[in-house]
């Protein structure tokens, strides 16, 4: 099975296909994954195969981690082109992530000014003041939206908890733009059912609350690593090129991850 587990609280650099240079931060526990997602798709697994034993990063240890490794990019390299909170499954679930993130761009401002921060959430949890408060103070507050299809959500990101994609949407809306909407477009099958999300069925209601949300941009993307499905396919090139163009039409901006 599939699995990629991060260290915490800081891993990287890497290089990001939509991002750059990118410094992870994981408020996560460094042996397993905690996420209100269960993604067919996850590269970090699936959640019952990998329940943590080891605690959450403190936010202390968060930020003397962060600003150790930054003081070393800043005298060795290489400069960052984003922090960027992800790791293993959702990172507003750390109790304490408004204050890390206010700690975080204070470090950001000491040592590399021009990088931005930048959050990967399944936005499960922006119905909670203090995450939404802080999600609006990141540069790249970057939120998942692979589908409205209640279907769909259920049988691919097969949420833990209460999920409504209506509610959401309303949620997304108050973000006023604030936002980038990311997608996972795949095909194939799991569990014996049809994943493909690249038809109209799909990508026209999908594409009708993207515009309410009316994001900064549109992330799209496929699958790029080993999936713990394994019956699940990539998306094409020209599929992808082709839900891009409908984006442009609709006056959003829209970068693709191939």
């Amino acid at each position: 099975m599939a699995t990629v587990i991060y260290p915490s609280p800081i891993f990287g650099p890497v290089h990001s296909r939509r991002l750059g240079v990118s410094l992870g931060i994981n408020l996560l526990p460094e042996d397993g994954k905690w996420c209100t997602f269960d993604c067919v798709y996850c590269e970090c697994g699936f959640n019952k195969d990998f329940r943590p034993k080891k605690p959450l990063p403190t936010r202390e240890e968060v930020r003397m981690a962060l600003e150790e490794r930054l003081k070393g990019m800043s005298a060795n390299g290489p400069v960052p082109d984003v922090l960027t909170f992800a790791g293993n499954g959702e990172p507003t679930l750390h109790p304490h992530f408004a204050e890390i993130i206010e700690d975080t761009r204070a470090l950001r401002d000491r040592y590399f000014p021009k990088a931005k921060i930048s959050v990967l959430s399944n936005a499960t949890q922006i119905f909670r003041p203090e995450v939404f408060e802080a999600l609006r103070k990141v540069d790249n507050n970057i939120l998942k939206l692979d589908t409205v299809d209640e279907g769909y959500i259920r049988r691919v990101d097969r949420p833990t908890g209460r999920y409504e994609i209506s509610r959401v949407v309303e949620r997304l809306k108050d973000f006023r733009g604030k936002v980038i909407i990311q997608t996972m477009f795949m095909k194939g099958m799991s569990e014996g059912a049809d994943v493909d999300n690249t038809s109209d069925r799909f990508v026209e209601p999908w594409l009708r609350a993207v515009k309410e949300i009316s994001p900064s941009q549109v992330m799209i993307y496929t699958i790029d690593r080993e999936t713990p499905d394994h019956e699940l396919k990539k998306a094409t090139r020209e599929e992808l090129d082709h839900i891009a163009g409908r984006i442009r039409q609709e006056g959003l901006e829209v970068s693709v991850s191939y």
